[in-house]
């Protein structure tokens, strides 16, 4: 399974338009291209920081939806009054589902380096420590990490049943991300919350 990630950075007052946008009209035409298996937006309403991720049952099918994806992507962009700043594409390694995301969902994300040779020592270290530790902190709902085997980034993304659940998870999450990455010599780039505004997603367990 692959995915496609865009970063868009939006004007905070269009975001509702985006989502219905997305909702509305990028939706009704995703199933038309053959091999997309999903769709989620993540959004940061503080500094207009949207993330759409496409899923697909393939490689092939990731590469060959690039032109038609494309028009759908800037679209949204102009719905959301603002601009694409990065477009990625993943190996979806890892996904785990405990409950549904519910209306409130809000989601942590964690970007990393780490060396490509490690990359899959990651993924065990994801699947056997982080993520069985992590589903045990109350309001979980699943989990899922990406990567890219050439370059050595990935990101794991965890859901949470509501900001309350989230804040509180912050701690414990922070000590299990330290005590991984340490032992992979993996470096963290980024961690940022989001709302979980659109998730509809058919990607199988992965775990």
């Amino acid at each position: 399974m692959y995915a496609r990630s865009s970063t868009i950075s939006a004007q905070p007052s269009s975001i509702d338009d985006g989502i219905a946008h997305l909702r509305d009209e990028v939706m009704p035409r995703l199933p038309e291209i053959e091999g997309w298996v999903g769709l989620s937006l993540m959004v940061d309403r503080s500094t207009g920081r949207c993330i759409a991720t496409t899923a697909w049952d393939s490689e092939a099918a990731v590469n060959a939806s690039g032109a038609r994806v494309q028009p759908l992507r800037d679209g949204l962009a102009r719905m959301l009054h603002g601009r694409v700043d990065r477009v990625e594409q993943w190996e979806i390694a890892v996904m785990h589902r405990d409950q549904p995301a519910g209306h409130n969902s809000r989601t942590r994300c964690t970007w990393g380096q780490v060396d490509p040779h490690r990359i899959s020592g990651l993924v065990d270290t994801f699947k056997t420590e982080v993520l069985p530790q992590t589903e045990m902190i109350d309001g979980f709902r699943s989990a899922s990490l990406l990567i890219d085997r050439q370059t050595g980034r990935a990101v794991a993304a965890t859901v949470w049943a509501s900001t309350v659940a989230m804040e509180a998870s912050r701690e414990q999450a922070n000590r299990i991300r330290v005590s991984s990455n340490q032992r992979l010599g993996a470096n963290v780039l980024e961690v940022a919350e989001f709302d979980l505004a659109f998730a509809h997603l058919r990607v199988p367990e992965m775990a």
